[in-house]
Formats: C-alpha cells, sequence, structure tokens
C-alpha cells in the first residue's frame, strides 16, 4: 500500500513511467537472474522434474512481470484521471486483456508441466503408466478452471451456463454411457495396478499381446502377429486379464516329453538337463530340472522345467527344445514311443464253435490264419493291425442276409421264392416291396378312373 500511495503522490506521467519501468526491469530480472541461476542449479539434481518445471513457468513467470505493470496502471486514480478514458474503459482494453493472458499462460505452463512430467516418469520406466489418464483428465479441469476465471474477470454471468450444462450433462451422461464407464474402467485399472505399457498381458477372450498404450478410453494391444487390438477399459475392468510380465517379466516354461519303459531314469534326466543349460534363451538362474508326473499307457511322463527372459521367448524355447531333444534322444538311442492297438475283425454272421467261441472255418486255421489276418506277431516282433476283411464267403453260395430268417420261411410256401432267393439272394424282399408298391398304385389308378372314390 505504502508503494501505491507514493506513486499517487508523482504526476500521472511519472507514476505511469515508474510503473512500466518496475514492471519491465522486474521481467528482465526474472529472465537473465533468477532463471538462469535456476537452470545452473536444476542442472546438477538427479531427476529431470525440475528441469521441465522450470521450463515451463519461464513464460508465464516474465510475462506476469511485464504485464504486471499495464494491469497496475489501471488501478492508480492519478492515472485514470490523466487519460481521456474511463475507469471502466481502461480496463476494458488494457486491464482485463492482460490479466486474461496471465490467465492463459499459466494454465497453459501448469498444463505442459504435468504432462511432460507424466512423459519423462514413463520413459524411465517408474510405473506411472496409467498416468495419462489423470494427464488427460487434469487437462480437462485445467480448461475448465481458465474458462471460469476468464468468465469472471470478463464478468460474464455463468449461472444460465451452469443450469444448462446441467441439463446437457444428463443428457451427455446417458448418451456417453459407454465412454463414461470405459474413463472409470481405466481408472478402476489404474488403481488395481493390472498391467503397465510393454507388460505382455493376455485377455480371457484368450488374446495376447505387449501393452502399447493406456488411453482414456481404451487399452491398445500389439498381438505376435503384429496386429493392434483395441480394448475398451470397461471390458478389461470387467474380465480376466493375465499380466504375464509381473511381478518379474521371466517366465517359466514346461516341456512334456515321455520315453519307453525300462529307460535309464538318471540318464535321461541328466541328458535333460544338459540340453536345457545348452540353450541360449534359457536361463542359468533359477537352474532347469526335471519332474517325474506320472506312469503312462505307452511312455514314463517327463517334464523339463526352465525359465526364459521374457514371456515373449516361451514359443521359440519350447520350439527349440523340442527339436533339441529329439536330436539328442536319437543320438542316445532313447525310445519315444506311441501308442499302438491290437484290433480283431470277425466277420458278422459267421457260426461260431459252442467249445471254443472262434468262428467256424478259423479254428483249425491255426498260425498261418493268425499270420495272415494280422492276429500274431511280424518278424519283429510287434503286432500287426488286422487286415481281414469285413465279410468272408464261406461257399459259393451268396450269403442271405439276416431279415431272410424271418421271412424267408413264410415266403417259402410260394414255391418259386426259394428259385428267387438262390438267384437273388438279399435283393429278394426291395424287390417284392416294390412290385406291391406298383400293384397298389395302378389298383388306385384304375379305381380313380372308374369314378370310384374311397
Amino acid at each position: 500500500m505504502d508503494v501505491l500511495a507514493s506513486l499517487e503522490a508523482l504526476p500521472p506521467w511519472q507514476a505511469a513511467l515508474a510503473v512500466l519501468a518496475l514492471s519491465l526491469g522486474a521481467a528482465l530480472v526474472a529472465e537473465f537472474v533468477v532463471i538462469r541461476a535456476a537452470q545452473r542449479f536444476v542442472t546438477r539434481t538427479e531427476t529431470g522434474l525440475d528441469e521441465i518445471a522450470l521450463a515451463e513457468i519461464r513464460v508465464p513467470l516474465v510475462t506476469s512481470l511485464a504485464l504486471g505493470g499495464v494491469f497496475l496502471l489501471t488501478r492508480l486514480d492519478a492515472v485514470v484521471a490523466a487519460v481521456p478514458f474511463t475507469a471502466a474503459e481502461l480496463e476494458s482494453f488494457f486491464g482485463d486483456p492482460a490479466l486474461t493472458v496471465v490467465v492463459v499462460l499459466w494454465a497453459w505452463g501448469l498444463n505442459e508441466t504435468v504432462n511432460r512430467s507424466v512423459d519423462y516418469l514413463q520413459e524411465q520406466g517408474a510405473r506411472y503408466d496409467f498416468a495419462p489418464v489423470f494427464s488427460n483428465v487434469w487437462t480437462i479441469l485445467v480448461a475448465a478452471g481458465t474458462v471460469g476465471t476468464v468468465l469472471y474477470i470478463w464478468e460474464i454471468d455463468v449461472t444460465p451456463l451452469l443450469a444448462g450444462a446441467g441439463i446437457a450433462g444428463i443428457a451427455v451422461g446417458f448418451a456417453a454411457k459407454d465412454t463414461v464407464a470405459n474413463f472409470f474402467g481405466g481408472v478402476a485399472l489404474y488403481f488395481d495396478d493390472t498391467y503397465r505399457v510393454g507388460d505382455f498381458v493376455e485377455l480371457d477372450s484368450g488374446e495376447t499381446g505387449t501393452v502399447v498404450k493406456v488411453g482414456v478410453r481404451s487399452t491398445t494391444l500389439l498381438t505376435r502377429d503384429e496386429v493392434l487390438v483395441t480394448v475398451p477399459n470397461s471390458v478389461l475392468n470387467a474380465t480376466k486379464v493375465i499380466n504375464q510380465s509381473a511381478p518379474s517379466r521371466r517366465r517359466r516354461i514346461r516341456v512334456p516329453v515321455g520315453v519307453a519303459y525300462g529307460t535309464d531314469l538318471d540318464d535321461l534326466e541328466a541328458l535333460l538337463v544338459d540340453i536345457a543349460l545348452a540353450e541360449n534363451l534359457v536361463l542359468d538362474s533359477p537352474k532347469p530340472r526335471c519332474r517325474f508326473r506320472r506312469f503312462g499307457d505307452s511312455a514314463l511322463e517327463y517334464e523339463l522345467l526352465c525359465w526364459v527372459a521374457s514371456p515373449t521367448r516361451r514359443a521359440k524355447a519350447t520350439h527349440r527344445l523340442n527339436r533339441a531333444i529329439h536330436d539328442r534322444f536319437a543320438e542316445a538311442g532313447i525310445d519315444i514311443p506311441y501308442p499302438r492297438r491290437d484290433v480283431t475283425v470277425h466277420a458278422d454272421g459267421a457260426p461260431a464253435d459252442a467249445a471254443s467261441g472262434v468262428p467256424v472255418g478259423r479254428a483249425g486255421a491255426g498260425a498261418d490264419s493268425a499270420a495272415t489276418d494280422g492276429g500274431g506277431p511280424d518278424p519283429s516282433g510287434a503286432r500287426r493291425p488286422p487286415t481281414t476283411p469285413a465279410t468272408r464267403p464261406t461257399g459259393g453260395a451268396v450269403k442271405p442276409s439276416p431279415h431272410h430268417a424271418v421271412l424267408v420261411p413264410v415266403l417259402a410256401q410260394l414255391g418259386p421264392v426259394d428259385a428267387l432267393v438262390s438267384v437273388f439272394g438279399p435283393f429278394v424282399l426291395p424287390a417284392l416291396l416294390f412290385a406291391l408298391g406298383v400293384v397298389g398304385y395302378l389298383f388306385l389308378l384304375a379305381l380313380g378312373r372308374l369314378g370310384v372314390e374311397l
């Protein structure tokens, strides 16, 4: 107040000159003395956040000091009385514009400070990958606050705007409910610390990929096929997400191996561990190891357990290990068994011997029949699949089908049926049915021609 009183005591032109000189002098001191001294200080610190803050507040600070004199002149009664403008006109043409510029510059500087700080933290690898969500929210809040402050400076009544904004907010809320759900889904994912940029995640739907971007509305994944998949945050918040990069990026792989019964297990385990240690993609710590899981139907089932540095290397490491196991087993003479099945097929309808249960015509076949039909071993000692046809004729006559056992004795009373059966065999019944159908159709056709109604 003493400074204002001293300025009021001066002539108007001297007071205006003194105010402008003080404001410009303060701006120059801030630019060439204060800012540069601060820059030399922040360069010696370990973090870069202070450098970002200093770079962003430099322009608002210097501009505010320079325009502060213009705003102050509109508040000096001596200066206002000496110019051919009213106090309201001076404030409208000089005071309010100067204050508006200052408010906008500070809002811009603060917003850029937060956004650049977020980018810096992400580059440093800190777990602030969901910070872009709050960076966008901060931008919206700063923009809304700036608009409200500017309206207040220009004395614009915002009450009607607030009332209209309330109604519009309700309408927008219903229309953009999915967007709002995605926004709050992103906020929930941030507080849950579900994933961050660079993590390899697997969704409940089976999709996998690396998180490359986290936004207000959605999260973008890059699959192994170099395809970008955009998933709404509300979906991620409601589904199961497997983060394969947390708490550490290394991942264990399991390679199942089956070996023949009778294999030396000590030699097998040593060989599998050597194969894993020889692979470059496999980590030396934790050390690879083998586990005997179960006695299988055809093999002793083992599992090779080892670790890789990243979940994206699991498929490639499994491929290399499988190839190495195949080659080393072949060199060491270790068999990888596969299931074998012996199948015996008997002809349908062949009568069986009452004592032995063996179909007639095979009881005396012996080793020759077994070797021919696949029932016995081949020269190598292994069982061969059967090669016996599904039906085997036992004589020169045509073998009747099963339904003849019921129909033929009845039809045999007609005399010629025996001859038909012996000649045409299984085609007798379909032929008789077809003939009866033709006769019935001709009979109905004749009745129709005679005008007889049924």
